[in-house]
Parts: structure tokens; sequence; C-alpha cells
């Protein structure tokens, strides 16, 4: 019997993965990923962005086993995809989930529940337990068909954790959902990194990814463009600071004015001795600062930088 992988494997891994599909009756080929290598340490949250098109959803199924690469390998929780053992501690969330609409939240997840194999004893106890922990106890005898959006997608994620997965996997878990119903996903998938669960999700929300990601990779065409991890990289860098005075100011602050509105200027300064030098004019000229803003590197920014350039990817 094949030993337990053990626990320095990646949740997840992947190597050298391709895919293609085939035209339109059978003409031509169109590459959706191409030569993919990254891996998804445990415990982590891993974000995969790209704008639509880019392959994401692709990457997903051939991770989860729903399609097969033309070349390379995939493993997860150190097994193949195809291997009960690893399917047993994973949970899945597709973007488009499709639910019975006249089932009752309760129903809905006692069905998943039984296809999990979860024991009948247990089972309303479970369903109980799962709905509470999304937010949806007083929902339990709703049908889905009267549930919002953002309900709909707190009980999709129920399902894919009710069974106490290691390994959960989102495809756009935050797209289409209205400011409330993403801060409730962006919750649950907060408590759920708490717990030292791996996580994987796809995303072009890049504000939700820069909240959880631990690390990400961004793909475009199928190529992976860069791969690293966003602590530091988003937030530590100063590029500049834009302070905003009230009063008149002259012409010879330091410093680039970026608006003018009224007695309301908006300046940029290059570094700190320039902020300095720029506040103490300000107070001898008796105005007032209003707001100091520093401005650092964002995912946006790096997102954008990458997907701009024709160039190999690189990792941080």
């Amino acid at each position: 019997m094949r030993d337990e992988p053990s626990r320095a494997e990646p949740a997840i891994r992947v190597a050298g993965i391709a895919k293609s599909f085939r035209g339109h009756l059978g003409i031509g080929s169109t590459r959706a990923v191409d030569g993919l290598d990254f891996e998804v340490r445990r415990g982590e949250v891993f974000g995969l962005l790209g704008p639509n098109g880019a392959g994401k959803t692709t990457t997903l199924k051939m991770l989860l086993g729903l399609l097969r690469p033309d070349r390379g390998t995939v493993s997860l929780l150190g097994r193949s995809p195809d291997d009960p053992r690893a399917r047993a501690r994973l949970g899945f969330l597709p973007e488009n989930p499709y639910f019975y609409d006249y089932l009752t939240a309760a129903e809905f997840l006692d069905f998943y529940a039984r296809l999990r194999g979860i024991p009948r004893a247990a089972r309303a106890r479970c369903v109980e337990a799962t709905l509470t922990r999304v937010g949806l106890g007083d929902r339990r005898g709703t049908r889905l068909g009267k549930l919002s959006k953002g309900m709909v997608q707190r009980l999709g994620l129920a399902q894919a954790i009710q069974h106490e997965p290691e390994l959960i996997i989102l495809d756009e878990p935050m797209s289409g959902l209205d400011p409330i119903g993403r801060r409730d996903v962006r919750d649950l998938i907060l408590a759920l990194a708490g717990e030292g669960r791996t996580i994987l999700f796809s995303s072009h929300i890049l504000s939700d990814a820069e909240m959880l990601c631990d690390r990400v990779a961004i793909l475009q065409q199928g190529r992976l463009r860069w791969s690293g991890e966003l602590q530091g990289l988003v937030s530590g860098h100063v590029r500049w600071f834009e302070v905003s005075i009230q009063g008149a100011a002259p012409s010879a602050l330091p410093g680039e004015r970026v608006s003018v509105m009224g007695e309301q200027t908006l300046l940029r300064v290059a570094d700190v001795a320039e902020l300095t030098a720029l506040l103490s004019q300000a107070q001898q000229a008796g105005l007032q600062v209003l707001s100091i803003w520093p401005r650092r590197d964002t995912l946006e920014d790096l997102f954008l930088r990458e997907l701009g350039a024709d160039r190999p990817a690189r990792s941080a």
C-alpha cells in the first residue's frame, strides 16, 4: 500500500501543463493553456488571476480531473486528481453552478451530504452546522429560487466545505455579486483560511485578491506572466506622496500640482525630503493640510504592468 504523501508536499503542484481545443468543425485549434507551472503551499490562500479568456477555468478543470492536459502533470495533496483519496479531501465551487430552485437550503445541503457519503445519523447535524456557519441558519426552509444571488453563492460555498475538506478550489467566487455579497464570501474565505485550510481561487477582481491572497499567479493567454508573494510587494515601497492642502497655495510650494478645486490643492511630492519641505512651507503660509496619502504599488499596478509587457514569466 502506498504511503501517505508527506505534509511537506505542496497542496497543488502543476508542472508544464498545456491544453488546446479544436476549432469549429474541427478546423484549427486554440491553445487555452500553454506550459503552466506553479505550486500552492499547504495552508495558504492562492489567487489565480487574469482577464477573461486567460485560461483560469481551463486550468482549474485540469486540476480537478475534469479535463486531461495535453501534456504536463498535476498533483493534488500528493496524488493524481483521479485518486479518490485526493478527491475526498477536496471541496469545489464552479463559477456558474446550477442549483435546483425547488429545493430548500437544508434539502440542498442534505443532498450533497449524501453524495459525500456522510452517514444518515450525522447528516442533519452537519446540515444545520454548515448553514449556521455560512450565515443561513434562518433560511434552512427557504427555497433556493427565493434566495438572493449572494445567499446562493454562500450556499454553494457551504456544499464545498460541509465535509471539512483540506483543500478548497473556487472558480470566480465573487463574480456578479453586489458589495454585500462579495463581503460575505470574502469573510467566509478568511474564516476558512484562519482554520488552516488551503484555498485556491480564480478571479479577475483584483481588490478581493489583494485582500485575501498570500501569493498569486497572473495568467495571460494561457501563459504564466508573474507569480509570487503579495506581502511587501503591494504595500511596501512608497512611490510618491499625495498631499491635499486647503487655502491659497503659493506657486513656490514644493511638489507637482495634480489638481486645484477652489482653495483646495492636491500636490504630488517625490519623497520624504520633499514632503517635509512642503509641510514646513505650508505651515509658514498658514495653510491647512487636509490629508497625506502615501502612494504604494497595488496589485492592480502589478497586474497591468505585467499584462502590458510581452516577456517571459518571472517570480518574486
